[in-house]
């Protein structure tokens, strides 16, 4: 063998091992991205059943509730009937007003039932609120009516003046037999899905079939009753005076006494505004 045909013998097992070389090499890099792809598939696989797992206990937990609110089993219907007893049993309801007539502080809750957020301040701050104030005595609130979220809503069928007067009067025609804290508990613990047109007359009814001992043929009779739509127009009137454009609105003082504005810096999910505001009046 000659010294050229010896070099281009070397040359071409030196190609032969680059090339398997780079097919070995081609090969290890396909595995590990095949890997990562496998392992990023079973993150993703576990992700997903994690989500699937949350909203199958969303589902159980609120009954399989939709956009309209109420609770589609009946245990977590009762279950949120139980928690609203629980909070107001054995306080004084009259009307509108919830706690002792000779309460020495007076707050005045301006809601619509469809806010957001007066569903926050219901739901997070009242509960302590009336724990440690009306159950002892020392404060009585009165709930009022001011439309904002319902006014705001698109309707088809109805005008939003004309749902808000007949859900808040629903809630009214409760106090009539000292149900209206327990309407209107129960009312913002279900509220459906904002703008979604969810208050109907089914809506309200099985919003009145949770009120324990509720006669419904008695609150059916006085939904129609001409003296709440004079007391929802006598509340807006009184919170344009006051210059309220938002619910919650508050206005607190002495029973019998002056009334004066109370607003939130921080969140109305938070009681500290109120509490603050009663004991300063209790101390005067």
């Amino acid at each position: 063998m000659s010294p050229v045909e010896s070099d281009e013998e070397d040359l071409t097992r030196k190609q032969r091992r680059e090339q398997a070389r780079e097919q070995r090499k081609a090969m290890e890099e396909a595995e590990a991205a095949g890997a990562l792809r496998r392992k990023r598939l079973i993150q993703l696989g576990s992700a997903v059943a994690a989500v699937v797992v949350v909203v199958v206990v969303i589902l159980i937990a609120t009954g399989g509730s939709s956009s309209s609110g109420i609770p589609k089993s009946k245990s977590v219907q009762t279950k949120t009937a139980n928690s609203v007893q629980q909070l107001i049993a054995g306080i004084p309801q009259s009307g509108n007003v919830l706690g002792s007539p000779t309460a020495p502080v007076t707050l005045q809750y301006f809601g619509d039932l469809e806010c957001p957020v007066c569903k926050e301040f219901t739901n997070e701050a009242l509960p302590s609120i009336i724990a440690k104030y009306v159950r002892a005595g020392k404060l009585k609130i009165e709930y009022r009516s001011l439309s904002t979220a319902t006014s705001n809503a698109e309707r088809e069928g109805a005008e939003p003046a004309e749902i808000f007067k007949t859900q808040q009067a629903a809630a009214y025609a409760a106090g009539k037999q000292n149900k209206a804290w327990n309407f209107i508990e129960t009312f913002y613990r279900e509220q459906g899905e904002e703008d979604s047109g969810y208050v109907t007359e089914k809506y309200l009814q099985e919003i009145a079939q949770q009120v324990p001992r509720l006669n419904l043929a008695q609150w059916t009779a006085a939904r129609s009753d001409p003296a709440f739509a004079s007391e929802i127009t006598a509340d807006a009137q009184a919170a344009n005076a006051q210059g309220f454009t938002g619910t919650p609105s508050f206005l607190i003082g002495k029973t019998g006494g002056a009334m004066n504005q109370l607003t939130y810096t921080n969140s109305p999910g938070e009681p500290a505004f109120v509490e603050e505001a009663v004991e300063k009046l209790l101390k005067a």
